[in-house]
C-alpha cells in the first residue's frame, strides 16, 4: 500500500513538472483579506494596457475590470505586484489570473481591508 501511494505521488509530481514551471518569485510576503488568500480584496479597473512579460502575469486592457485577490510585498527594488482575474464582457465569467502593476489600475471598491500578511509560496509563482 505505501510503495502504491509513493508510485501515485512521484506520478503526479512528474505529470505536474511536465505541464509547467516554477518561475522565480516576485515577492517573499504578500497582503490577503484572510490567512488563506481565496476571499476578493477589491475590484479595480486598468487605466491602461499591459502586456505581460511572462507566464506570471496577465494581460491586460484599459477598461477591463480586475478582481485582486493578493497584494505583494514590495521588496528591494521590486515593482509592487498585485494578483488578480480579468473579466470579459460578462462579470460571472472567470477571468485568467496572473500578476499586473498596481500602478496599472485605479481601484473602484474596496471589499475586504488586506491585513493579513503571509509568505509567498512556490505555487504562487506557477506557470502551465
Amino acid at each position: 500500500m505505501a510503495r502504491m501511494l509513493t508510485l501515485l505521488l512521484l506520478g503526479l509530481v512528474a505529470l505536474c513538472a511536465g505541464n509547467g514551471v516554477f518561475m522565480d518569485r516576485l515577492a517573499s510576503r504578500k497582503l490577503c483579506a484572510d490567512e488563506e488568500c481565496v476571499y476578493t480584496i477589491s475590484l479595480a479597473q486598468a487605466q491602461e494596457d499591459y502586456n505581460a512579460p511572462d507566464c506570471r502575469f496577465i494581460n491586460v486592457k484599459k477598461g477591463q475590470q480586475i478582481y485582486v485577490y493578493s497584494k505583494l510585498v514590495k521588496e528591494n527594488e521590486a515593482g509592487e505586484f498585485w494578483a488578480g482575474s480579468v473579466y470579459g464582457d460578462h462579470q460571472d465569467e472567470m477571468g485568467i489570473v496572473g500578476y499586473f502593476p498596481s500602478s496599472l489600475v485605479k481601484e473602484q471598491r474596496v471589499y475586504q481591508k488586506a491585513t493579513k500578511e503571509v509568505p509567498t509560496t512556490d505555487i504562487d509563482f506557477f506557470c502551465e
